[in-house]
This record gives C-alpha cells, sequence and structure tokens, in this order.
C-alpha cells in the first residue's frame, strides 16, 4: 500500500478506471456475441444488431480500450458476416 498521498489517490483512480474498462469490455462482448448470433442463425434483426456491434466498437475505440486496428477488424469481421448471411 502507498504512502505518499498521490500515489494513494492514484490507486483509488486506477481502480475506479479498471471498473469502467471492465463494464465497457464486458458489454461490448456481450454485444458482439449477438451480433454473431444473429447473423449465424439469420435472423430479422442481423442489420440492427450488426449495427449496434459496431457503434459498441467504435465508442471502445474512442475511449482507449480497443486499438483502432482491432476495432477496423472487429468491424470488418462484422459486415462480412452480415454480407454472408444475406447471401
Amino acid at each position: 500500500m502507498p504512502n505518499i498521498k498521490s500515489a494513494k489517490k492514484r490507486v483509488k483512480v486506477i481502480e475506479t478506471k479498471t471498473l469502467r474498462n471492465k463494464m465497457i469490455k464486458s458489454e461490448l462482448k456481450t454485444t458482439l456475441k449477438k451480433a454473431d448470433a444473429a447473423t449465424a442463425a439469420k435472423a430479422d434483426n442481423s442489420e440492427a444488431a450488426v449495427r449496434a456491434a459496431i457503434k459498441a466498437v467504435d465508442q471502445a475505440c474512442a475511449k482507449g480500450i480497443m486499438h483502432k486496428n482491432c476495432a477496423a477488424r472487429k468491424k470488418s469481421q462484422l459486415a462480412k458476416k452480415l454480407n454472408a448471411a444475406k447471401a
């Protein structure tokens, strides 16, 4: 445990940010799974699910939780799955 006041504050701030990041990552994973399931089942709402997943990926990327190349790759994979499900 840190002794210096600023170090104690950093520990608190890091805990808060870690919880926020975990929440966003968890929500992102759930959204991606829903989009995958919708495209695999060729459901009517698959386009909406993919759109929601792409939005979640963009938000995670903007908040620095996901690297921009990883975000681009995920969005590309989602679009590819959606196009395959439509065809």
